[in-house]
């Protein structure tokens, strides 16, 4: 199978070349990679251009998520394609190959892989990458949540179900829907791992959030988000991650930041939905409610698979 790796960007230069120094590094060879760039006005096109790849230019007004990944998907010739946003960076130098090991069964539709944060995410923002990002893998996923920071797809399914263009976010979870609803499989691959970077300011984490109800509520529609959802559900994840931190013994570092974060999420999403929506329980449960204790896991056998990016550069 050839794949495709599909980056979406816009002022990326702090990523990109870290991410692209880790494709080169993996098992996987022969890979096509395709930059789709929303009109970048720092220094991303130039490092993207010194690594082999296909720079596909769009206006920025023309930009929505759905529309930037299907300008990429028509530009591709993979059979599998593969998107990653342009500030992840793989952990593994496996993690093209394992992406790609499902798609060996044919019911298979899509594959996600899991994500992590490294120490410039928010503390409550690592909590939910271990929620909806589990150490467990599964081939076959009764929900459509995904996340195309690190998710492929086959190419035969996206040309007979392009991604909807007006979205304002989770265009990734509307196409797997459409897909379990036509009888295909999603498949969680947990050891094809990738570090997912946010440096979010709190307007960000609110707008965010309220971008993705928004999106939400307009895939799904049937159930209220009201004030006293809001106020639930920010309590209950915050009580959760004062747990947390207090038993990695950060408590009082994270106290205001856990705080701050939750209310922003919470608060983004009251003001996304405002209407209503209808949310499949099991994709209610990934999205806001806490799990229990995150362990660690040990390096183990996985630092023999780690790419080691300190003497990597950007270009």
């Amino acid at each position: 199978m050839k794949i495709s790796l599909i980056i979406r960007c816009f002022n990326e230069e702090k990523h990109i070349g870290r991410l692209l120094a880790g494709v080169m590094e993996q098992t996987v060879k022969e890979v096509e990679i395709i930059v789709v760039d929303s009109g970048s006005t720092d220094a991303t096109v130039s490092i993207a251009s010194n690594f082999p790849v296909k720079i596909i230019p769009i206006r920025p007004q023309d930009f929505s998520f759905g529309y930037a990944l299907n300008m990429g998907c028509e530009a591709a010739t993979g059979d599998i394609l593969l998107f990653a946003s342009a500030h992840v960076y793989p952990l593994y130098h496996d993690w093209l190959e394992l992406m790609l090991r499902p798609f060996e069964d044919e019911k298979i539709g899509l594959v996600y892989g899991q994500q992590r944060g490294n120490e410039f995410n928010k503390y409550s923002e690592h909590q939910i990458f271990a929620k909806w990002f589990p150490d467990e893998s599964t081939m076959n996923q009764p929900h459509p949540f995904c996340n195309n920071a690190n998710c492929a797809i086959r190419r035969s399914l996206w040309a007979g179900q392009p991604y909807d263009e007006a979205l304002t976010g989770l265009e990734d979870l509307d196409w797997a829907k459409k897909m379990l609803a036509n009888g295909h499989r999603i498949a969680y691959q947990a050891e094809a791992t990738v570090i997912h970077v946010h440096e979010e300011r709190w307007k960000n984490v609110f707008n965010r959030y309220r971008r993705e109800a928004i999106a939400l509520r307009l895939i799904q529609k049937n159930e209220t988000f009201n004030f006293l959802t809001f106020l639930t559900l920010f309590w209950k994840n915050a009580r959760h991650d004062w747990r947390q931190a207090l038993h990695d013994g950060v408590f009082l570092r994270e106290f205001f930041s856990i705080l701050l974060f939750r209310f922003h999420q919470f608060w983004g999403t009251y003001r996304g939905y405002k209407q209503s929506y209808l949310m499949d329980n099991q994709v209610r449960e990934r999205f806001y409610y806490p799990k229990g204790y995150v362990v660690k896991k040990g390096e183990g056998a996985d630092s023999r698979r780690k790419i080691d990016y300190s003497q990597k550069h950007n270009g």
